[in-house]
Formats: structure tokens, C-alpha cells, sequence
């Protein structure tokens, strides 16, 4: 799951979010003399300012290297799930695709990845990188991605709400009964505010109730991926905060079966006081839901523990050829992994063409990389960073878990018991993670 929708699209660099795309590949790998390489994911033409970048940015690439020649494709959509699977299936990959982390795994599974492994050391970045996200295209010891952007769950909240409700906005939740506290104290201003909002509708009621459970210490499924472990306390305390939060306390609203517009559309109207997002709904809220940069803030996951973590990244075809795999690593070096430059990193054609910088993530650098990146951020900043470094603090203390295999069909079962907790004040929550287990287990069986 994304952080802004089940195939959650990215916030380009450019101005809004950027749909991510693609098309089959053509050509071959060489013409003229040159390399020629396929890509995907170029913005559509409708994202005027982002396909202008995009554009700008292969031609300096091709300018620096007369060698190679970049055909980028830009059929809609690279990450729909039917269209990713044929082509995938197919053999029909560009050269250098776009992948989600959790395609990854898959993608090495049935043979349609190159292995990288000979050639990773050719990207001068890639040692920037963190581990933790490089880890996720290494199978088995070899390298088979190179990862593109990350991010993590926290706590979004209104800072507004928090002081209407005698709450200090510095000092946001760290514990889920600091969040029923102040969820409690939020909802009591009456004038339909809810203290917290969440989702259990459309497989992102499973989502959050995964990055919920990570929180606290727990997991969906057993370190081998063979059997689910939500019926533990871990999983009892969750769906016990929820209900109570609902039920109990009357803080999270009478209207239920909530996904992330509806609970966005609130935000953005200044009810509720908090839900669970990544930094990159905070543009969303503010360009597109009617919210105030200087009203919207972030903290870590309350719970300390742990949180979930997405992102993406680009693979190469299996069919690709040593000299396509080299200059598919240069293209990905220029465009998506040179701190404070390039289409994800040039802060100044951000804040020129009116997009936010200085939000906290992505941040995929370590070391020198990093601080020259978030260097570059802080000087054309245009959002207030302050309502950020809870996050940013908070986070460095986390555990950053990925999400569970076959993670869309289990939160789809887990949305069955999200949703019976905040619909049915007398719902049987020991029952519900049973029956849950049982088939969880069998979907993990199936493979």
C-alpha cells in the first residue's frame, strides 16, 4: 500500500503529484552507435511542469553521455496492477522499470530481473543510499534494484485543534493512550470535530491496522511467511483502542467505513485532530483539501516501536544487456540520485515552480550525502520545517518494517475486522482475529 491510495502516486518535484507511467519497450539496444535504453514512468503530458522536467533532464543526461540514447515511455499507468502484471509476465518490461518495494521479491521470483550484482559498484550513489532500503532489492544476497525514494507512517495532527483542545502542538502524542487522550479532549470541542480519524474501507483499513500493529511491537506474519500472528496481544491492543476510541469515548465520529479522501476532505476542514499518513499527504491537504501549511504537522508512530515503510525504485529487464545495465545505472545516478539535484532533488526548480520543499521525506541518503541533500532542502524550504522535526527526531528510534507478503489480499481480510470494530459496538474482537488467522494462513499457503 502507498501512502496516498492503494497505488499511491508520487509527489513529484514539479507542481502536484505526479502520476507515474509507462509502455512496452522497443528498439533495440543499440543504434547510431549509441545505447539505447527504454524507461518508464515519465510523466503524462497532463503534468505539464513535471513532463517539462523530465524532459529537460534525459536531454542533459544525453548531453553529458553522446553514447547513449534514452527512450522514456509514458502509457498510463506504470503500477496499475493489471498492467504491470501482464507486461511483467510477458517479458514486455522497458529495460529500466519502475517497481514498488513490495514488487520487488516477486519480480526476482518469477526470472524477469537482471541481476545487478556485477555492475552496482559502476553507481557512484549507491553506497549513499541506506541500507535498510537497499536491503529490500537484495534477494538472496544479490542486487536486483536500486531504490528510488522511501518513506514512512507517522502521525499527522492540527496543530489549530491541539490548542483549541488546551493541547501543546510542540509535544504531540508518543503513546496510543496519549492519542486516546487527546482524541478525547479534541472531540469534546464539539461542532462535529473527531479526535482521530481512520480508515476501514478498501484494503486500507488492513493498511493502517499493519502499521498500527507495527507500533506496538507486533506483526502480521511470522518471520517466515508462513503463518499470521495478529492473534496476540499486540493485535487484541490495537482493535481494543480503536473500539474504545469509537465506542467508549465518542472520539473518532459516528461515521465509519472511512478511506483516505474522506478522512483527507476532514483534515483539510479542520476536523479531525489526527490520523495516520506519510509527509507526502501534507501537500495533498494543503493544495487540493483546503488545509493551511502552518496548521498541518507530523509526529513518529506513537507506540515506539516500530513503523511502516514504502517507496520505490527502478529494476532492469532480464533481457537487458551489460551495456543497457550500465547506462540504465548512469540515468538513474543523474535523474533520481544526486543529492540536491535532479528530478527529485532540484529544490530550487521546486520552490520556483511553486511545490513544496523542506517536507521530511523522502530521505534516502546517509552521510555526506545526506547532509548535503537536506542542505540544499533547508535553503529553498517553503513550508514550515518545524512542524516536522518530531518526526524527524522520533523516527531515528523506530524499527522500519515493510509491508507483509501478499499484503493487498491480506488487508483486505483485515479490513473486514477493522471495519466490524468501529461499526458494531458489541463486535467479538477475539473471534474476529481468530477467523482472520485462519485465512490469512490459507492465503499464505497458496502462495
Amino acid at each position: 500500500m502507498r501512502s496516498t491510495g492503494i497505488r499511491r502516486t508520487a509527489v513529484a518535484l514539479g507542481v502536484g503529484a505526479l502520476v507515474l507511467t509507462a509502455c512496452g519497450s522497443d528498439g533495440d539496444d543499440a543504434a547510431g552507435g549509441k545505447t539505447r535504453i527504454t524507461v518508464n514512468c515519465m510523466p503524462p503530458k497532463s503534468a505539464k511542469a513535471d513532463r517539462q522536467f523530465f524532459e529537460e533532464d534525459i536531454a542533459a543526461f544525453e548531453k553529458q553521455n553522446p553514447d547513449i540514447d534514452v527512450v522514456p515511455h509514458d502509457a498510463f499507468a506504470c503500477q496499475d496492477p493489471k498492467t504491470f502484471d501482464a507486461k511483467l509476465a510477458g517479458g514486455q518490461m522497458e529495460d529500466v522499470f519502475y517497481t514498488y518495494f513490495t514488487d520487488a521479491r516477486h519480480v526476482v521470483d518469477i526470472g524477469r530481473a537482471a541481476d545487478l550484482t556485477p555492475y552496482v559498484k559502476e553507481l557512484k550513489s549507491y553506497e549513499t543510499v541506506q541500507q535498510q532500503l537497499r536491503d529490500i532489492y537484495t534477494v538472496d544476497g544479490k542486487v536486483y534494484g536500486i531504490p528510488r525514494t522511501g518513506y514512512s507512517m507517522g502521525l499527522i495532527y492540527h496543530r489549530e485543534l491541539f490548542e483549541k483542545a488546551g493541547l501543546d502542538p510542540d509535544r504531540p502524542p508518543t503513546t496510543w493512550a496519549e492519542v486516546r487522550d487527546a482524541a478525547k479532549k479534541i472531540a469534546a470541542l464539539g461542532d462535529g470535530t473527531v479526535g482521530y480519524a481512520d480508515y476501514s474501507a478498501q484494503n486500507q483499513g488492513g493498511w493502517h491496522f499493519t502499521a498500527e500493529l507495527y507500533s506496538q511491537g507486533g506483526d502480521v506474519v511470522s518471520a517466515d511467511g508462513e503463518k499470521a500472528t495478529i492473534d496476540t496481544p499486540e493485535g487484541h491492543a490495537v482493535l481494543r483502542t480503536l473500539h474504545d476510541m469509537r465506542w467508549k469515548d465518542g472520539s473518532m465520529g459516528s461515521k465509519q467505513l472511512l478511506v483516505i479522501d474522506d478522512v483527507q476532505q476532514m483534515m483539510g476542514a479542520g476536523r479531525p485532530g489526527m490520523d495516520l499518513a506519510a509527509p507526502d499527504n501534507i501537500p495533498i491537504l494543503v493544495k487540493e483539501k483546503g488545509a493551511a501549511y502552518q496548521d498541518i504537522a507530523l509526529a513518529p508512530m506513537p507506540g515506539g516501536e516500530a513503523t511502516l515503510i514504502g517507496g520505490d525504485g527502478y529494476m532492469f529487464s532480464k533481457k537487458a544487456s551489460p551495456e543497457q545495465i550500465r547506462a540504465g545505472l548512469k540515468w538513474l545516478d543523474h535523474m533520481f540520485l544526486t543529492p540536491g539535484d535532479g528530478f527529485l532533488g532540484d529544490y530550487a526548480r521546486a520552490r520556483k515552480n511553486d511545490a513544496p520543499v523542506g517536507l521530511p521525506e523522502p530521505r534516502l541518503f546517509t552521510g555526506p550525502a545526506d547532509a548535503r541533500d537536506q542542505q540544499v532542502k533547508k535553503a529553498n524550504a517553503n513550508v514550515p520545517v518545524g512542524n516536522y522535526q518530531s518526526f524527524l527526531d522520533g523516527n531515528r528510534a523506530l524499527e522500519m518494517k515493510i509491508e507483509p507478503p501478499h499484503a493487498q489480499q491480506l488487508y483486505s481480510v483485515l479490513d473486514g475486522v477493522v471495519s466490524a470494530v468501529l461499526t458494531e459496538e458489541d463486535a467479538d474482537i477475539d473471534r474476529l482475529l481468530k477467523d482472520a488467522s485462519g485465512k490469512i494462513d490459507g492465503i499464505l499457503a497458496r502462495g
